[in-house]
């Protein structure tokens, strides 16, 4: 057995553990980590997509996205997997605040945080806010089949808005 000298050192065999698809070994590599240096933000990550994405246990995935992000605020990866949790969640004030910030973090996938916030507030049925943000991904993505679905979820939201508007009858004498 290999000894690993520091918890950096844990952690890069941790991922590989993942890369190799030993998730045991790679969350008890995760947990001793946590264990030895309690502040090391990107385990409380990893343990948080662990559980979030492997388990479905969302509690304990909150934890630790949470916990990543209170440690180390300018980790980028750890925003948009936390949204996805707190959108799952139905956690909206949550995710409102989330989203403030990682909006201003550098790093965070700007494409992939629009399509969220757009999924999300169509799912609120707040149609406009729901294109508004479609639009900006449309706007800054640099990827074709990317733009096209965006293309597709404005054209729907605006199938869906026409389906809300009140339809109005005209009674016409002859």
């Amino acid at each position: 057995m290999e000894i690993l000298y520091n918890v950096d050192e844990k952690y890069l065999q941790a991922i590989e553990e993942l890369s190799y698809g030993e998730l045991p070994k790679a969350l008890h590599l995760f947990n001793e980590i946590i264990d030895t240096d309690p502040n090391y933000a990107r385990a409380h990550y990893q343990l948080g997509y662990c559980y979030f994405y492997e388990f479905k246990n969302y509690q304990t995935a909150g934890y630790h996205f949470k916990k990543c992000i209170e440690l180390d605020p300018a980790f980028p990866d750890s925003y948009i997997d936390y949204l996805k949790l707190l959108v799952t969640l139905k956690m909206h004030k949550a995710i409102s605040v989330t989203a403030e910030k990682a909006f201003l973090i550098p790093g965070v996938n700007l494409v992939e945080l629009y399509e969220l916030m757009g999924n999300h507030a169509e799912q609120q049925q707040d149609f406009i806010a729901a294109k508004e943000q479609y639009e900006k991904a449309t706007l800054i993505t640099t990827d074709q089949t990317a733009y096209g679905n965006f293309q597709e979820h404005i054209k729907r939201i605006t199938a869906k808005q026409k389906s809300k508007e009140k339809v109005m009858y005209v009674y016409k004498e002859e």
